[in-house]
């Protein structure tokens, strides 16, 4: 997979992608859908953070998610003008599901990542023009953070069947959109095991393997070693525990990707929910 970057002239050529103040990435633990409607921590977060666009850091121009709920063959942009809310989830509140995001897409934008980001082959990335949408790892934390919904948001799956190190490197390919007014946001859970969540009581008695797994995760971070991110394998039965599956830690990589290993780094939601959710977060920037 080819990593080199769109080039400035490139980006110029988009109206909707001008040269701007660089922006931020963020990593969101999104943790359970419930999360976009409880009056908690979490949600209380994603407010605030929300309001500091603007004034602590620029307005976006684009949001560029990806979530841990839309896998793929191959990578694909949501590329339609009105992205519908999808609620991928059951078993929750009639409230949950009655939640809608608004947000237009850019489908100008969409087509000119779409070529200017290639994945495996140097093939541009797909366009989904009516299939896919807003999933609730997009809309359940960004409806806290811009409740107006009026900033443009575009979904970037996730080819679940190709290796980490090829989700970063296609990740590194977005640094440059940054500098055009794009937020990138990942949401997933640096540890995600619902099959071990403890559902009842708070949820404070953290598994060691949780423990580990986030705290060694979390050094990497803090110390810029962002490379070692995509090997997190590499901890074996601990990763294993932590990611069943690890489509919920994938997000991270195409964070990680976007920046640059000196940026400094900020940690808020330390916490976990359930036992086995990390909900850590990270901006940088």
């Amino acid at each position: 997979m080819s990593s080199i970057a769109p080039s400035a002239a490139e980006l110029d050529q988009i109206a909707s992608l001008q040269k701007s103040d660089r922006m931020p990435v963020l990593f969101v633990g999104h943790g359970s859908p419930m999360n976009a409607i409880e009056d908690n921590e979490y949600r209380r977060s994603w407010q605030a953070l929300g309001a500091q666009f603007g004034s602590t850091f620029p307005r976006p121009r684009l949001i560029l998610c990806i979530s841990a709920h839309w896998l793929s063959t191959g990578w694909w942009l949501t590329g339609m003008a009105l992205p519908r809310t999808i609620h991928d989830f059951g078993g929750f509140p009639q409230e949950l599901f009655e939640q809608q995001y608004p947000a237009p897409g850019d489908p100008a934008a969409a087509q000119a990542i779409s070529l200017l980001v290639r994945q495996r082959q140097s093939a541009p990335l797909g366009l989904d023009m009516s299939e896919w949408g807003l999933d609730h790892g997009t809309w359940s934390v960004l409806k806290p953070m811009f409740p107006a919904a009026d900033i443009p948001v575009i979904q970037l799956s996730m080819d679940y069947g190709r290796a980490p190190e090829e989700h970063y490197a296609l990740a590194r390919q977005l640094k440059a959109l940054r500098e055009r007014g794009v937020l990138i946001v990942g949401s997933g859970n640096i540890v995600h095991n619902l099959r071990a969540a403890r559902w009842s009581g708070a949820g404070n008695d953290v598994y060691d393997w949780a423990l580990e797994f986030d705290a060694v995760t979390g050094e990497h971070i803090v110390q810029g070693r962002l490379d070692a991110l995509q090997d997190f394998r590499k901890l074996g039965s601990v990763a294993q525990q932590a990611h069943p599956t690890h489509e919920h830690y994938l997000p991270l990589l195409y964070a990680a990707g976007a920046v640059d290993a000196s940026e400094p780094s900020r940690f808020f939601n330390t916490n976990f929910q359930l036992a086995s959710i990390s909900m850590r977060s990270v901006i940088w920037g």
